[in-house]
């Protein structure tokens, strides 16, 4: 590691700079083009971090650099939480980008608060969280990437290096699990050898880049992009038995108001990859919507803090 700068042995973003621009390369698999600045688009409220004023990140034998990835949109009031826990991490070589969907809640300034520890950053309009992750794997540089999204957080400081730690060339994917949160409250702890929740999970930079997530899916599409990561001739995966992140209900993912939504596209990626209805999905929906009307009955809390931890245990079991 020669020719490297460190502007604050504080923050695991500024340590392992360098002023040589790294060479984007393009796979003839891969989706989309890779590249370091996204193009500028219509309405675009602002864009900066380390790399547009001239430090790069690179890999390294002993170091591989990990790349984690927030969006964010109109997401102000949980974003710092997310910044510090990437930002405090021990782990020397991490690039940090962050992509917002053109906030008007003052994310953008809390974005600016912590941009010289940022490596990228751009706030415009976009079309939807999906789209977002897109864009990130887009400006990723890292051998590795996580999704670190506004509201949830690294659950301690050492966790980034303890992956690292497990990470080798031959895996696809090294995941822990998730402590699920509503509010302040802690509903369980979810993930394993099957779950793989993506705030838990380091995907492999150069298949993310190969597969993208499927816009068709607006609350699955992670669910399809693992299906399609498990297809691959040569995944493999690695669990981790450690508590990767924090994890908050309340998004469109696990609302009850979307069920029929989410059970439409369940049933999509089904017939996708010629998957059977089995009777333990069957008897899940059925849970489901039975916790729609426990939702409408006694609100949101009781649903998350009640429902919802039945819920998880029986997927997870």
């Amino acid at each position: 590691m020669i020719n490297t700068i460190c502007l604050d042995e504080n923050y695991s973003t500024t340590r392992l700079l360098t002023k040589e621009k790294p060479i984007v390369i393009n796979n003839p698999e891969d989706k989309f083009e890779s590249m370091l600045f996204l193009p500028e688009s219509e309405g675009r409220k602002g864009e900066g971090g380390l790399r547009t004023k001239g430090y790069f990140k690179k890999s390294y034998e002993d170091k591989p650099l990990i790349s984690i990835v927030t969006v964010v949109f109109n997401g102000g009031e949980f974003l710092e939480e997310t910044i510090l826990s990437v930002i405090n991490q021990t782990y020397d070589n991490v690039e940090y980008i962050i992509i917002d969907g053109g906030s008007n809640d003052g994310t953008v300034d809390i974005v600016k608060k912590y941009e010289d520890k940022i490596d990228y950053w751009v706030s415009e309009k976009d079309g939807g969280i999906y789209n977002a992750m897109n864009k990130g794997i887009d400006v990723v540089n890292g051998d590795w990437m996580n999704f670190m999204n506004a509201g949830d957080s690294f659950y301690n400081k050492n966790i980034i290096e303890t992956i690292a730690n497990n990470m080798e060339d031959e895996d696809t994917v090294v995941s822990g699990k998730v402590n699920i949160y509503y509010k302040n409250r802690f509903i369980q702890e979810y993930g394993n050898k099957k779950i793989v929740p993506h705030q838990a999970a380091f995907f492999k930079s150069s298949y993310m880049k190969r597969l993208y997530f499927n816009l068709d899916y607006k609350i699955l599409a992670d669910g399809d992009m693992l299906q399609r990561l498990q297809r691959l001739q040569n995944y493999r995966i690695k669990y981790v038995n450690i508590v990767v992140s924090k994890f908050y209900l309340g998004g469109i993912g696990n609302n009850p108001k979307y069920l029929f939504r989410r059970m439409k596209e369940e049933l999509k990626i089904k017939q996708s990859y010629n998957q059977g209805i089995s009777f333990k999905w069957i008897i899940l929906q059925g849970y489901n919507f039975f916790g729609l009307l426990f939702y409408c009955l006694f609100g949101e809390y009781r649903y998350y803090t009640v429902f919802q931890n039945i819920i998880l245990k029986l997927v997870k079991n």
